[in-house]
């Protein structure tokens, strides 16, 4: 999909038309289903011009122009691509075109493949078209006999900045892509010239058939990258299965056999609590399936932390393998080999505002697109409204379209030490009329603390010697941080001591979608497992299937402690979807909420609450803290 596609010359005709942006504007929200951002449109606005001016100059008039290009399976977009053709030749050429406003950029401590730009962490240009190239070489078919080139245009940039950025390519792959600056497109160099440091020339203009089928392929991996992510796959240990995980694979795989073999339309649901090894199912099977060069498999997940995460511990070549699920259905699967694997199906946006039928649309299309949809599913871990289906709903789906149908639970889980008395004692919390025997296992580290600072200390003790530990909390106060740091103390909590009245402020986790936000923060995807996150807080939707050694859990005024059990709080709450919610309505949420934050510690777990008489009825069922709960 594309905002603009036509030759360079229509563009170049129009771009000084303001109706031009406008209706750029709205093919972009018919696309993507909002508008785009102010910053969006002053970039094309400010970048736009002059690409159309180089291109011009550079008498490529009549090639196909594609802008802000989304590759499709991805939420990445190029921000031009030229379709053209050589002469005597059959391949059809992409040249993939970054645009860039830079004026200043810094090295980054993380290496040559970051730098800073103000206070936001980015890509060098090169290794992001690096990636956009990729991608097309691994997803676009082989029968389109595609070559692919890259460059980056910094049309601002001053020649020093585009020195630094050379010399951070040095002699790897990303030297592959050029870097070029106003003085390397100077007004008196020749037409030929131009073009041939845009990679264009003897670029003719593409046949109209040769465009439409670029942009009408279904796009699907490569057999050397499926070759690629299995090897990755197979060789990680944290995807290793044992027990009742591989006898969940083995049924896994009976399905796909009978899809092989013609018979189509399967449905498998997974469920298990916390810490069964759900994700590390779904991420074999998906390596098991890259093994066979033929297969075109997909691995969604509703959350773009636990995406992001996979992606990352499979690497840069799972992108479009590995990818967050919205409303929006995955391009390029096919009916008849298609195996979708959706982890985490229980934030799937499936409630009754998503359905136009009984069941979900998402779901719905879903197994209308592939042979074989597997569900990985806990019921108890459903946190919001609009989310969440349930086995039953699952079941009833694929009996009225005749689908197969099959249901592995998981009893076995792995975190919280495999301590099953500690999960037993958080449900028995986290029901509405709380009746947990108190604490007395010795196989996991649970204890209650007296204040913020005591959990704070805690976290930080386990930091020093070498463990992971975060805290999180409710969602219980305002959230005005930007993206990047600095970050504001929206956490704030007034508690009192013999010695005194105290404040404990501390930021919420940073919500930009990078690797890192900046200045040592971690990307919210990346809050639960890189340096830096033990000093914000995470909220639901930053913890939810990660997990650590050491959970510190603040629980807020939305869930407080009454003679007659739990009592849901929704206007104490500062998430948006529960601002309409009853208290009995937000009451299911609440419990499963922090019945997920505090399953996150493989090894302890320490709670407290801001509400002083949930406070005294937890100190009646924990023991409190020991003073060396590190050692």
């Amino acid at each position: 999909m594309h905002i603009f596609g036509g030759t360079v010359a229509q563009a170049a005709s129009r771009i000084t038309d303001p109706e031009f942006i406008r209706e750029c504007a709205d093919r972009f929200r018919a696309i993507h289903g909002r508008s785009p951002g102010d910053d969006e449109v002053q970039s094309w606005e400010n970048s736009w011009p002059p690409l159309l001016r180089l291109l011009s100059a550079a008498e490529l008039n009549e090639l196909h122009l594609l802008l802000e290009y989304e590759l499709p399976g991805t939420s990445q977009r190029v921000d031009g691509l030229l379709l053209g053709r050589r002469p005597q030749a059959e391949s059809l050429v992409a040249v993939v075109v970054e645009l860039k406003q830079w004026q200043h950029a810094a090295p980054h401590h993380a290496g040559t493949g970051m730098l800073k730009v103000g206070k936001r962490e980015v890509l060098h240009p090169a290794r992001q078209v690096g990636g956009y190239v990729n991608y097309l070489n691994e997803w676009v078919p082989p029968e389109l006999h595609l070559d692919v080139e890259g460059l980056a245009y910094l049309h601002e940039a001053p020649p020093d900045l585009i020195d630094a950025l050379r010399r951070l390519q040095g002699s790897g792959p990303s030297a592959a892509y050029s870097i070029l600056g106003p003085d390397d497109v100077d007004p008196d160099t020749p037409a030929h010239l131009l073009a041939e440091r845009l990679h264009c020339q003897d670029l003719r203009p593409a046949a109209p058939q040769r465009v439409t089928e670029f942009l009408e392929a279904r796009h699907r991996p490569s057999p050397k990258l499926l070759a690629k992510v299995a090897d990755v796959i197979g060789g990680h240990e944290t995807f290793r299965l044992i027990g009742e995980q591989d006898k969940a694979r083995q049924r896994i795989d009976s399905a796909i056999r009978a899809a092989r073999q013609g018979h189509r339309g399967h449905l498998v649901v997974v469920t298990g609590g916390p810490g069964t090894g759900k994700t590390a199912i779904a991420t074999r099977i998906l390596g098991d399936l890259c093994q066979d060069p033929g297969a075109n498999p997909r691995l969604l997940s509703p959350t773009g932390t636990l995406s992001q995460q996979l992606g990352r511990a499979v690497g840069e070549s799972a992108r479009g393998l590995i990818a967050t699920l919205t409303t929006r259905q995955p391009g390029g699967l096919d009916k008849a080999t298609s195996v979708v694997l959706l982890d985490e199906a229980h934030r799937a946006r499936t409630g009754l505002g998503y359905r136009r039928a009984d069941f979900p649309d998402l779901l719905t299309k879903l197994m209308a697109d592939c042979a074989v949809l597997v569900l990985f599913l806990d019921e108890g871990q459903i946190v919001r409204p609009g989310e969440g289906t349930t086995l039953n709903e699952l079941r009833l789906m694929a009996g009225q379209n005749k689908y197969t149908f099959a249901h592995i639970d998981l009893p076995t889980q792995f975190r919280c030490s495999g301590s099953r008395p500690y999960l037993d004692w958080v449900d028995a919390l986290l029901s509405p009329e709380a009746r947990p025997p108190r604490w007395s296992g010795d196989d996991y580290d649970l204890a209650l603390v007296e204040n913020p600072a005591q959990l704070e200390e805690w976290v930080a003790d386990h930091i020093r010697h070498g463990r992971s530990a975060r805290i999180t909390a409710g969602y219980c106060w305002r959230w005005d941080s930007p993206d990047v740091p600095p970050l504001l103390p929206d956490v704030s909590i007034p508690w009192k001591d013999a010695s005194g009245a105290h404040l404990w402020e501390r930021p919420w986790n940073s919500r930009a979608d990078k690797i890192v936000a900046g200045d040592g923060v971690p990307g919210r995807a990346f809050w639960a497992t890189d340096e830096g996150g033990q000093h914000q807080i995470g909220c639901i939707y930053t913890a939810q299937g990660m997990e650590y050694d050491y959970s510190a859990v603040i629980l807020g005024k939305d869930l407080t402690w009454t003679a007659q059990g739990w009592q849901a709080q929704p206007g104490e709450s500062h998430d948006p979807a529960m601002k309409h919610l009853t208290a009995e309505q937000y009451l299911r949420y609440a419990l499963n909420i922090y019945r997920v934050l505090a399953t996150r510690g493989t090894r302890g777990t320490r709670l407290y609450s801001t509400d002083p008489a949930t406070q005294a009825f937890l100190r009646t069922v924990l023991p409190g803290p020991t003073g060396n709960e590190s050692h």
